[in-house]
Protein backbone atom coordinates (compact mmCIF):
# COMPACT_ATOMS: atom_id res chain seq x y z
CA UNK A 1 0.00 0.00 0.00
CA UNK A 2 0.91 3.62 -0.56
CA UNK A 3 3.51 1.94 -3.39
CA UNK A 4 2.14 3.84 -6.46
CA UNK A 5 2.51 7.12 -4.39
CA UNK A 6 6.03 5.75 -3.42
CA UNK A 7 7.05 4.36 -6.81
CA UNK A 8 8.19 8.13 -8.11
CA UNK A 9 7.55 10.53 -5.28
CA UNK A 10 8.27 14.40 -5.64
CA UNK A 11 10.63 15.95 -3.47
CA UNK A 12 7.36 18.03 -1.94
CA UNK A 13 4.32 16.29 -1.24
CA UNK A 14 1.23 17.94 0.41
CA UNK A 15 -1.39 15.75 1.96
CA UNK A 16 -4.92 17.64 2.58
CA UNK A 17 -8.76 16.78 2.88
CA UNK A 18 -11.85 16.87 5.17
CA UNK A 19 -10.90 16.94 8.94
CA UNK A 20 -10.95 13.31 10.22
CA UNK A 21 -10.07 11.44 6.67
CA UNK A 22 -6.04 10.38 8.15
CA UNK A 23 -3.96 13.33 6.71
CA UNK A 24 -1.86 13.01 9.83
CA UNK A 25 -1.36 9.03 9.75
CA UNK A 26 -0.64 9.06 5.81
CA UNK A 27 1.42 11.67 5.56
CA UNK A 28 3.56 10.38 8.69
CA UNK A 29 3.46 6.56 7.31
CA UNK A 30 4.84 8.34 3.82
CA UNK A 31 7.56 10.06 5.89
CA UNK A 32 8.24 6.68 7.37
CA UNK A 33 8.81 5.12 4.02
CA UNK A 34 10.51 7.12 2.60
CA UNK A 35 13.40 7.78 5.21
CA UNK A 36 13.21 3.68 5.40
CA UNK A 37 14.42 3.54 1.93
CA UNK A 38 17.16 5.69 2.85
CA UNK A 39 16.19 8.86 1.87
CA UNK A 40 16.27 12.07 4.02
CA UNK A 41 13.27 13.57 4.74
CA UNK A 42 11.36 16.52 6.67
CA UNK A 43 7.66 15.96 7.80
CA UNK A 44 5.71 19.37 8.70
CA UNK A 45 2.67 20.28 10.14
CA UNK A 46 0.91 23.69 9.33
CA UNK A 47 -2.48 22.34 10.72
CA UNK A 48 -2.37 24.92 13.98
CA UNK A 49 -3.93 21.84 15.59
CA UNK A 50 -1.67 19.58 15.10
CA UNK A 51 -1.21 16.54 16.89
CA UNK A 52 1.57 15.32 14.44
CA UNK A 53 3.88 14.84 17.95
CA UNK A 54 1.19 12.18 19.14
CA UNK A 55 1.08 10.56 15.52
CA UNK A 56 5.09 10.09 15.37
CA UNK A 57 5.19 9.26 19.31
CA UNK A 58 8.31 11.59 19.57
CA UNK A 59 8.77 15.34 20.57
CA UNK A 60 8.83 17.81 17.84
CA UNK A 61 9.08 21.45 17.68
CA UNK A 62 9.33 24.72 15.61
CA UNK A 63 12.75 23.69 14.63
CA UNK A 64 13.69 20.37 12.66
CA UNK A 65 14.04 17.85 15.12
CA UNK A 66 15.07 13.81 14.81
CA UNK A 67 11.51 11.55 15.18
CA UNK A 68 12.75 8.76 17.62
CA UNK A 69 13.17 5.24 15.96
CA UNK A 70 13.13 6.37 12.25
CA UNK A 71 16.59 7.18 11.22
CA UNK A 72 16.48 9.96 8.25
CA UNK A 73 13.27 11.27 9.52
CA UNK A 74 12.98 14.90 11.15
CA UNK A 75 9.72 16.85 11.76
CA UNK A 76 9.19 19.90 12.54
CA UNK A 77 5.58 22.14 13.76
CA UNK A 78 4.92 25.68 12.30
CA UNK A 79 2.97 27.51 15.03
CA UNK A 80 1.74 30.44 13.97
CA UNK A 81 1.54 32.17 17.42
CA UNK A 82 5.52 31.69 17.63
CA UNK A 83 6.11 32.52 14.26
CA UNK A 84 4.16 36.11 14.83
CA UNK A 85 6.46 36.43 17.87
CA UNK A 86 8.99 36.23 15.62
CA UNK A 87 7.53 38.28 12.53
CA UNK A 88 6.28 41.40 15.19
CA UNK A 89 10.08 41.39 16.49
CA UNK A 90 11.46 42.10 13.18
CA UNK A 91 9.23 44.88 12.09
CA UNK A 92 9.61 46.01 15.96
CA UNK A 93 12.63 45.62 17.25
CA UNK A 94 15.01 47.79 15.40
CA UNK A 95 12.09 50.86 16.73
CA UNK A 96 11.94 50.18 20.05
CA UNK A 97 14.33 52.51 22.14
CA UNK A 98 14.50 55.00 19.28
CA UNK A 99 10.82 55.98 19.48
CA UNK A 100 8.40 56.30 22.66
CA UNK A 101 6.86 53.54 24.85
CA UNK A 102 3.57 54.12 23.76
CA UNK A 103 3.98 54.17 20.40
CA UNK A 104 5.95 50.72 19.94
CA UNK A 105 3.21 49.79 22.42
CA UNK A 106 0.68 50.82 19.46
CA UNK A 107 2.89 49.19 16.62
CA UNK A 108 2.86 45.86 18.67
CA UNK A 109 -1.40 45.77 18.93
CA UNK A 110 -1.68 46.83 15.02
CA UNK A 111 0.46 43.54 14.70
CA UNK A 112 -1.73 41.24 17.54
CA UNK A 113 -4.15 40.19 15.06
CA UNK A 114 -5.41 37.46 12.35
CA UNK A 115 -4.02 38.88 9.38
CA UNK A 116 -0.58 38.95 11.20
CA UNK A 117 -0.72 35.55 12.75
CA UNK A 118 -1.55 34.40 8.87
CA UNK A 119 1.68 36.15 7.48
CA UNK A 120 3.99 35.12 9.82
CA UNK A 121 3.03 31.61 9.53
CA UNK A 122 2.79 32.11 5.62
CA UNK A 123 6.33 33.30 5.86
CA UNK A 124 7.87 29.86 7.63
CA UNK A 125 6.00 27.86 5.06
CA UNK A 126 7.07 29.82 1.99
CA UNK A 127 11.10 29.66 3.04
CA UNK A 128 10.67 25.61 3.10
CA UNK A 129 9.22 25.96 -0.63
CA UNK A 130 11.52 28.72 -1.57
CA UNK A 131 14.80 29.06 0.41
CA UNK A 132 17.09 26.16 -0.87
CA UNK A 133 19.09 26.74 2.40
CA UNK A 134 16.13 25.80 4.82
CA UNK A 135 15.99 22.33 3.21
CA UNK A 136 19.18 21.31 1.62
CA UNK A 137 19.56 18.66 3.76
CA UNK A 138 16.59 16.69 2.75
CA UNK A 139 15.73 14.61 -0.44
CA UNK A 140 12.07 14.84 0.50
CA UNK A 141 9.28 17.79 2.85
CA UNK A 142 6.22 15.83 3.34
CA UNK A 143 3.63 18.51 4.18
CA UNK A 144 0.83 17.52 6.71
CA UNK A 145 -2.00 20.52 6.26
CA UNK A 146 -4.87 21.71 8.21
CA UNK A 147 -8.72 20.74 6.73
CA UNK A 148 -9.10 21.40 3.20
CA UNK A 149 -10.33 25.11 4.16
CA UNK A 150 -7.60 26.70 6.01
CA UNK A 151 -4.93 24.83 3.27
CA UNK A 152 -6.79 26.18 0.29
CA UNK A 153 -6.48 29.43 1.77
CA UNK A 154 -2.82 28.72 2.59
CA UNK A 155 -1.86 27.46 -0.93
CA UNK A 156 -3.40 30.01 -2.83
CA UNK A 157 -1.36 33.19 -0.49
CA UNK A 158 1.47 33.34 -2.33
CA UNK A 159 -0.54 34.31 -5.96
CA UNK A 160 -2.53 36.52 -3.85
CA UNK A 161 0.38 38.37 -1.74
CA UNK A 162 2.55 38.43 -5.34
CA UNK A 163 -0.62 39.70 -7.41
CA UNK A 164 -1.14 42.44 -4.31
CA UNK A 165 2.11 43.23 -4.04
CA UNK A 166 2.61 43.84 -7.86
CA UNK A 167 0.12 46.48 -8.08
CA UNK A 168 0.15 48.53 -4.46
CA UNK A 169 1.84 51.90 -5.36
CA UNK A 170 0.72 53.24 -1.52
CA UNK A 171 3.72 51.74 0.25
CA UNK A 172 1.85 50.58 3.25
CA UNK A 173 -0.34 47.65 4.54
CA UNK A 174 -2.66 46.12 6.94
CA UNK A 175 0.27 44.34 8.38
CA UNK A 176 2.75 47.34 7.88
CA UNK A 177 5.43 49.01 5.63
CA UNK A 178 4.82 47.28 2.33
CA UNK A 179 9.37 47.05 2.18
CA UNK A 180 8.75 44.83 4.95
CA UNK A 181 6.73 42.48 2.31
CA UNK A 182 8.72 43.20 -1.06
CA UNK A 183 11.81 42.20 0.45
CA UNK A 184 9.98 38.62 0.58
CA UNK A 185 8.69 38.76 -2.56
CA UNK A 186 10.72 36.82 -4.70
CA UNK A 187 10.75 34.57 -1.88
CA UNK A 188 6.75 34.38 -2.75
CA UNK A 189 7.64 33.93 -6.46
CA UNK A 190 9.64 31.07 -6.03
CA UNK A 191 6.74 29.21 -3.75
CA UNK A 192 4.30 29.74 -5.90
CA UNK A 193 6.16 28.33 -9.20
CA UNK A 194 7.26 25.90 -6.84
CA UNK A 195 3.64 24.48 -5.72
CA UNK A 196 2.97 24.86 -9.64
CA UNK A 197 5.81 22.53 -10.78
CA UNK A 198 4.52 18.79 -11.40
CA UNK A 199 8.05 17.64 -11.45
CA UNK A 200 8.96 18.57 -8.16
CA UNK A 201 5.49 18.96 -5.98
CA UNK A 202 2.95 16.65 -5.42
CA UNK A 203 -0.63 17.56 -3.72
CA UNK A 204 -2.15 14.30 -2.09
CA UNK A 205 -6.01 14.56 -2.09
CA UNK A 206 -7.03 12.22 1.52
CA UNK A 207 -10.31 11.38 1.85
CA UNK A 208 -12.94 8.60 3.16
CA UNK A 209 -15.09 6.49 0.84
CA UNK A 210 -17.99 9.12 2.12
CA UNK A 211 -20.04 10.98 -0.03
CA UNK A 212 -19.25 14.72 2.42
CA UNK A 213 -15.44 13.68 2.54
CA UNK A 214 -15.51 12.74 -1.30
CA UNK A 215 -17.19 15.92 -2.41
CA UNK A 216 -14.70 18.26 -0.13
CA UNK A 217 -11.87 16.40 -1.89
CA UNK A 218 -13.56 17.08 -5.57
CA UNK A 219 -13.97 20.82 -4.53
CA UNK A 220 -10.43 20.88 -3.70
CA UNK A 221 -8.95 19.46 -6.49
CA UNK A 222 -10.85 21.99 -8.82
CA UNK A 223 -9.37 24.87 -6.48
CA UNK A 224 -6.29 23.72 -6.20
CA UNK A 225 -6.04 22.92 -10.68
CA UNK A 226 -7.70 26.72 -10.80
CA UNK A 227 -4.16 27.81 -8.91
CA UNK A 228 -2.53 25.91 -11.30
CA UNK A 229 -1.74 23.10 -8.82
CA UNK A 230 -2.76 20.17 -11.30
CA UNK A 231 -0.07 17.13 -10.57
CA UNK A 232 -2.82 15.60 -7.88
CA UNK A 233 -3.53 12.39 -6.23
CA UNK A 234 -5.79 10.81 -4.55
CA UNK A 235 -5.85 8.52 -1.48
CA UNK A 236 -8.99 6.86 -0.67
CA UNK A 237 -8.25 5.99 3.14
CA UNK A 238 -10.46 2.97 5.79
CA UNK A 239 -12.15 0.98 3.16
CA UNK A 240 -14.26 -1.30 4.69
CA UNK A 241 -14.39 -4.66 3.71
CA UNK A 242 -17.40 -7.07 4.93
CA UNK A 243 -16.89 -10.59 3.58
CA UNK A 244 -17.51 -13.15 5.75
CA UNK A 245 -19.33 -11.11 8.22
CA UNK A 246 -23.01 -11.61 9.25
CA UNK A 247 -23.48 -8.41 11.08
CA UNK A 248 -26.07 -6.48 9.19
CA UNK A 249 -24.58 -2.89 10.54
CA UNK A 250 -21.52 -3.83 8.87
CA UNK A 251 -23.20 -4.74 6.19
CA UNK A 252 -25.08 -1.67 5.56
CA UNK A 253 -21.55 0.19 6.24
CA UNK A 254 -19.71 -1.41 3.68
CA UNK A 255 -22.59 -1.17 1.20
CA UNK A 256 -22.62 2.97 2.02
CA UNK A 257 -18.67 2.97 0.97
CA UNK A 258 -19.55 1.16 -2.19
CA UNK A 259 -22.32 3.42 -2.83
CA UNK A 260 -19.72 6.12 -2.43
CA UNK A 261 -17.57 5.01 -4.34
CA UNK A 262 -19.54 4.40 -7.28
CA UNK A 263 -21.04 8.15 -7.58
CA UNK A 264 -17.11 9.41 -6.94
CA UNK A 265 -17.38 12.50 -9.81
CA UNK A 266 -15.44 11.55 -13.05
CA UNK A 267 -13.04 14.47 -12.09
CA UNK A 268 -12.05 13.26 -9.26
CA UNK A 269 -11.58 9.54 -10.65
CA UNK A 270 -9.00 10.00 -13.66
CA UNK A 271 -6.38 10.82 -10.79
CA UNK A 272 -3.95 8.60 -9.90
CA UNK A 273 -5.25 6.36 -7.04
CA UNK A 274 -4.78 3.85 -4.22
CA UNK A 275 -6.95 2.85 -1.67
CA UNK A 276 -6.23 1.88 2.30
CA UNK A 277 -8.14 -0.16 4.34
CA UNK A 278 -9.94 0.74 7.57
CA UNK A 279 -7.76 -0.45 10.72
CA UNK A 280 -9.57 -0.91 14.17
CA UNK A 281 -7.76 2.09 15.72
CA UNK A 282 -5.38 4.73 14.97
CA UNK A 283 -1.70 4.34 14.21
CA UNK A 284 0.49 5.75 16.68
CA UNK A 285 4.31 5.35 16.60
CA UNK A 286 7.00 4.51 13.89
CA UNK A 287 5.89 0.55 14.33
CA UNK A 288 2.38 1.50 13.84
CA UNK A 289 2.92 3.61 10.72
CA UNK A 290 5.05 0.84 9.22
CA UNK A 291 2.08 -1.78 9.85
CA UNK A 292 0.29 0.89 8.19
CA UNK A 293 1.28 0.42 4.60
CA UNK A 294 0.88 -3.33 5.24
CA UNK A 295 -2.97 -3.21 6.15
CA UNK A 296 -1.99 -4.21 9.94
CA UNK A 297 -4.18 -2.27 13.07
CA UNK A 298 -2.22 -1.59 15.54
CA UNK A 299 -3.05 -3.19 18.67
CA UNK A 300 -5.88 -0.92 21.25
CA UNK A 301 -5.31 -0.59 25.15
CA UNK A 302 -7.47 0.31 27.45
CA UNK A 303 -10.95 -0.05 25.42
CA UNK A 304 -12.38 -2.05 28.04
CA UNK A 305 -12.31 0.70 30.69
CA UNK A 306 -14.51 2.73 28.98
CA UNK A 307 -17.73 3.99 30.22
CA UNK A 308 -20.60 4.21 27.46
CA UNK A 309 -22.23 6.33 29.82
CA UNK A 310 -23.17 9.74 28.02
CA UNK A 311 -26.25 12.68 28.21
CA UNK A 312 -28.12 12.78 25.17
CA UNK A 313 -28.00 15.85 23.00
CA UNK A 314 -31.90 15.33 23.69
CA UNK A 315 -31.17 16.82 26.87
CA UNK A 316 -28.76 19.64 25.52
CA UNK A 317 -31.16 20.60 23.73
CA UNK A 318 -33.71 20.81 26.37
CA UNK A 319 -31.27 23.02 28.27
CA UNK A 320 -30.77 25.12 25.65
CA UNK A 321 -34.69 25.43 24.88
CA UNK A 322 -35.53 26.68 28.55
CA UNK A 323 -33.60 30.14 27.64
CA UNK A 324 -34.73 30.39 24.45
CA UNK A 325 -32.09 32.41 23.43
CA UNK A 326 -28.14 32.66 23.16
CA UNK A 327 -25.29 31.49 21.17
CA UNK A 328 -24.02 27.99 20.98
CA UNK A 329 -20.55 26.39 19.00
CA UNK A 330 -19.81 23.01 18.11
CA UNK A 331 -16.00 22.75 18.21
CA UNK A 332 -13.67 20.14 18.17
CA UNK A 333 -10.94 18.46 15.81
CA UNK A 334 -11.56 17.98 11.65
CA UNK A 335 -13.87 14.81 11.44
CA UNK A 336 -15.16 14.44 15.26
CA UNK A 337 -19.13 15.15 13.77
CA UNK A 338 -19.21 19.00 14.88
CA UNK A 339 -21.57 19.75 11.65
CA UNK A 340 -23.79 17.02 12.91
CA UNK A 341 -24.63 17.86 16.23
CA UNK A 342 -24.61 21.34 15.43
CA UNK A 343 -27.68 20.56 12.55
CA UNK A 344 -29.11 18.11 14.76
CA UNK A 345 -29.58 20.57 17.52
CA UNK A 346 -30.67 23.15 15.17
CA UNK A 347 -33.49 20.70 13.67
CA UNK A 348 -34.69 19.45 17.71
CA UNK A 349 -34.47 23.14 18.89
CA UNK A 350 -36.40 24.90 15.59
CA UNK A 351 -39.01 21.75 15.60
CA UNK A 352 -40.06 23.09 19.21
CA UNK A 353 -40.88 25.98 17.79
CA UNK A 354 -37.92 28.37 18.76
CA UNK A 355 -36.19 30.75 16.22
CA UNK A 356 -32.96 29.41 15.58
CA UNK A 357 -30.31 30.43 12.59
CA UNK A 358 -27.68 27.81 11.86
CA UNK A 359 -24.44 29.11 10.32
CA UNK A 360 -21.07 27.68 9.78
CA UNK A 361 -17.52 29.66 9.79
CA UNK A 362 -16.09 26.43 8.44
CA UNK A 363 -14.27 27.05 4.80
CA UNK A 364 -15.34 23.43 3.79
CA UNK A 365 -19.33 24.66 4.80
CA UNK A 366 -21.48 20.93 4.96
CA UNK A 367 -24.37 22.24 6.49
CA UNK A 368 -26.85 22.47 3.80
CA UNK A 369 -25.03 18.39 3.12
CA UNK A 370 -25.90 17.14 6.66
CA UNK A 371 -29.60 19.02 6.88
CA UNK A 372 -30.82 17.43 3.58
CA UNK A 373 -33.68 18.57 1.20
CA UNK A 374 -34.86 22.72 2.05
CA UNK A 375 -38.82 21.42 2.24
CA UNK A 376 -37.83 19.25 5.31
CA UNK A 377 -36.22 21.98 7.32
CA UNK A 378 -38.61 23.33 10.01
CA UNK A 379 -40.05 26.91 9.40
CA UNK A 380 -38.57 28.10 12.09
CA UNK A 381 -34.57 27.76 11.19
CA UNK A 382 -32.41 29.88 8.99
CA UNK A 383 -29.92 28.82 7.62
CA UNK A 384 -27.02 30.91 6.83
CA UNK A 385 -23.25 30.60 6.22
CA UNK A 386 -20.33 32.93 6.78
CA UNK A 387 -18.90 32.77 2.62
CA UNK A 388 -15.45 34.70 2.53
CA UNK A 389 -16.07 35.65 -1.17
CA UNK A 390 -19.16 37.21 0.11
CA UNK A 391 -18.33 38.72 3.16
CA UNK A 392 -15.39 40.60 1.40
CA UNK A 393 -17.19 41.96 -1.38
CA UNK A 394 -20.24 43.44 2.02
CA UNK A 395 -17.35 44.38 3.45
CA UNK A 396 -15.25 46.32 1.08
CA UNK A 397 -18.61 48.01 -0.28
CA UNK A 398 -19.44 49.44 3.05
CA UNK A 399 -15.72 50.64 3.24
CA UNK A 400 -15.38 52.29 -0.02
CA UNK A 401 -19.39 53.70 0.92
CA UNK A 402 -18.58 55.15 4.71
CA UNK A 403 -14.91 55.78 4.94
CA UNK A 404 -13.95 56.40 0.79
CA UNK A 405 -17.11 58.59 0.48
CA UNK A 406 -15.24 61.64 0.91
CA UNK A 407 -12.27 61.23 -0.38
CA UNK A 408 -11.09 62.30 -4.21
CA UNK A 409 -10.71 60.55 -7.13
CA UNK A 410 -6.65 60.04 -6.02
CA UNK A 411 -7.98 58.71 -2.29
CA UNK A 412 -10.43 56.21 -3.30
CA UNK A 413 -7.41 54.26 -5.45
CA UNK A 414 -5.59 54.45 -2.53
CA UNK A 415 -8.74 52.84 -0.17
CA UNK A 416 -9.12 50.40 -2.99
CA UNK A 417 -5.80 49.06 -3.66
CA UNK A 418 -5.12 48.53 0.25
CA UNK A 419 -8.54 46.76 0.38
CA UNK A 420 -7.11 44.40 -2.36
CA UNK A 421 -4.72 42.93 0.37
CA UNK A 422 -5.53 39.52 1.58
CA UNK A 423 -5.41 40.79 4.97
CA UNK A 424 -9.03 41.94 3.91
CA UNK A 425 -11.01 38.73 3.74
CA UNK A 426 -9.42 38.14 7.31
CA UNK A 427 -11.18 41.27 8.21
CA UNK A 428 -14.29 40.97 6.25
CA UNK A 429 -14.58 37.37 7.91
CA UNK A 430 -14.34 38.66 11.18
CA UNK A 431 -17.02 40.71 10.86
CA UNK A 432 -19.35 38.58 9.51
CA UNK A 433 -18.74 36.09 12.27
CA UNK A 434 -19.35 39.10 15.14
CA UNK A 435 -22.86 40.53 13.24
CA UNK A 436 -23.81 36.55 13.52
CA UNK A 437 -22.93 35.96 17.05
CA UNK A 438 -24.90 39.53 17.69
CA UNK A 439 -28.05 38.03 16.86
CA UNK A 440 -27.57 35.75 19.49
CA UNK A 441 -29.46 38.27 21.87
CA UNK A 442 -32.79 37.54 20.50
CA UNK A 443 -32.82 33.96 19.22
CA UNK A 444 -30.59 31.07 19.33
CA UNK A 445 -27.38 30.77 16.88
CA UNK A 446 -26.00 27.67 16.60
CA UNK A 447 -22.54 27.87 14.75
CA UNK A 448 -20.33 24.96 13.06
CA UNK A 449 -17.25 26.65 13.48
CA UNK A 450 -14.26 24.97 11.45
CA UNK A 451 -11.78 22.82 12.98
CA UNK A 452 -10.10 23.92 15.86
CA UNK A 453 -6.59 25.45 14.92
CA UNK A 454 -8.60 27.73 12.54
CA UNK A 455 -11.42 28.75 14.93
CA UNK A 456 -9.01 29.27 17.97
CA UNK A 457 -7.30 32.40 15.10
CA UNK A 458 -10.68 33.78 14.71
CA UNK A 459 -11.48 33.42 18.47
CA UNK A 460 -8.04 35.42 18.97
CA UNK A 461 -9.16 37.88 15.83
CA UNK A 462 -12.31 38.95 18.24
CA UNK A 463 -9.82 39.45 21.71
CA UNK A 464 -7.18 41.00 19.65
CA UNK A 465 -10.03 43.73 17.40
CA UNK A 466 -11.43 44.47 21.18
CA UNK A 467 -7.95 45.23 22.68
CA UNK A 468 -7.47 47.88 19.17
CA UNK A 469 -10.78 48.89 19.63
CA UNK A 470 -10.54 49.88 23.74
CA UNK A 471 -7.19 51.37 23.24
CA UNK A 472 -8.51 54.11 20.51
CA UNK A 473 -11.26 54.95 22.62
Amino acid sequence: MLEVLLDKPTRFMFFTGKGGVGKTSLSSATAVALADMGRRVLLVSTDPASNLAEVLASPIGPSPRAVEGVPGLDALDIDPNAAAAAYRERIVGPVRGVFPDDIVSGIEEQLSGACTVEIAAFDEFTALLADPHATAHYDHVVFDTAPTGHTLRMLALPAAWTGFLDANTAGTTCIGPLSGLTQAQDRYRVALDTLADPSITTLVLVTRPDSGAISEADRARGELESLGLTNQFLLINGVFSDENSGDPTAHAFAQRQRQSLGQMPASLARLGCESLPLLSGSPIGPSALRGLRKGLSPEIAGAEDFDPTTTTLAEIADGIATKGRGLIMTMGKGGVGKTTVAAALAVDLAGRGLAVTLTTTDPAAHVTDTLGQVETWPSSLVVERVDPNIATALYVADVMATAGADLDAAGRAVLEEDLRSPCTEEIAVFKAFAATVAGAADRIVILDTAPTGHTLLLLDAAESYSREVGRLQ
